[in-house]
């Protein structure tokens, strides 16, 4: 069997780079002050809607709080409580929530997985320009084991979370 060898004192030299190389590298690429629009620095995010009917309570202002929270901790905007007043304006809806099985059993078939799912509907608009920056669906899911309340509720907050992180992520993207 061929193998291919290297002088001890030179494999020494490679692996000391590489590893140097990757501690200066890890901190070079971040989404925290996301670039935007430089005329944006207001942003009014009133509560969101809910038309999910899914009977959660604080369903709605928990999303928004999440949103708010991610806005005020990763991007440059500033939150503007009046809409008239603010340079842009995200509204938004819960439009559907579902628990529906995912896997089933392969004797009893019966659910052995649910998954929850979260769809949130959102149209960002420019009013220093007067346009619509979008208008999009964004979905969260995730899976939890059937028959588990805490498990669900851990899944419930995953759905809610990735839904917000895909929706923060176009906010601030794309210029």
């Amino acid at each position: 069997m061929w193998m291919m060898t290297m002088p001890r004192g030179k494999g020494v030299f490679v692996t000391t780079v590489l590893c140097i190389a990757l501690v200066v590298l890890q901190g070079c690429y971040s989404f925290s002050g996301a670039s935007l629009p430089a005329h944006m620095n207001r942003v009014a995010v009133p509560l969101f809607d809910d038309a999910s009917q899914a009977g959660i309570a604080q369903f709605r202002e928990t999303i928004t709080r999440k949103l708010i929270d991610k806005i005020q901790s990763q991007s440059s905007l500033t939150l503007e409580p009046d809409a008239s007043r603010a340079d842009a304006v995200l509204t938004g809806m819960v439009v559907s929530y579902r628990d529906e099985p995912s896997q089933l059993g392969g004797t009893s078939e019966r659910a052995v997985t649910n998954r929850i799912t979260i769809v949130l509907k959102a149209d960002f608009d420019d009013r220093v320009k007067n346009t619509q920056l979008f208008s999009q669906s964004f979905v969260g899911f995730a899976d939890y084991t059937t028959g588990s309340y805490s498990a669900q509720q851990t899944a419930i907050t995953s759905a809610m979370d990735q839904a917000v992180d895909e929706l923060f992520n176009r906010m601030v993207s794309n210029w």
